[in-house]
C-alpha cells in the first residue's frame, strides 16, 4: 500500500478494511465468494470535523491508525492505485477496538 493521496472533508474518514478470515472456527476453509466483507478496518485519514451552525467545527473522535468496527452498509468503496478503501462518515463507525 503506497502513500494515500486523498484527504477526507468534514466528518468523513478513510478506512482500509482488514482481511476476512479464510477459515471458520471449526477449521473449514472458505472460498473468496463465501467470505463476508469484514466490518472492521483501520483509519488512514480523518477530516477536520463537521461544520456546526455557528461556524465552528466539531472535534473528530477518531484518529489515524484507530482500528474500528463499522456498520454493514457504511460508506462508499473506492479504488486508488489498485487498493480498496472506504470513505464513510464518523457516525457510521460503531466503536474503536482496543
Amino acid at each position: 500500500m503506497g502513500k494515500l493521496n486523498i484527504m477526507p472533508l468534514g466528518d468523513k474518514v478513510i478506512v482500509k478494511r482488514v482481511e476476512a478470515e479464510a477459515k471458520t472456527a471449526g477449521g473449514i476453509v472458505l472460498p473468496d465468494t463465501a467470505k463476508e466483507k469484514p466490518k472492521r478496518g483501520v483509519v488512514l485519514a480523518v477530516g477536520n470535523g463537521r461544520l456546526l451552525e455557528d461556524g465552528r467545527r466539531s472535534e473528530m473522535q477518531l484518529k489515524k491508525n484507530d482500528e474500528v468496527i463499522f456498520t454493514s452498509y457504511a460508506g462508499s468503496e473506492i479504488k486508488i492505485d489498485g487498493d480498496e478503501y472506504m470513505i464513510m462518515e464518523e457516525s457510521d463507525i460503531l466503536g474503536v477496538v482496543g
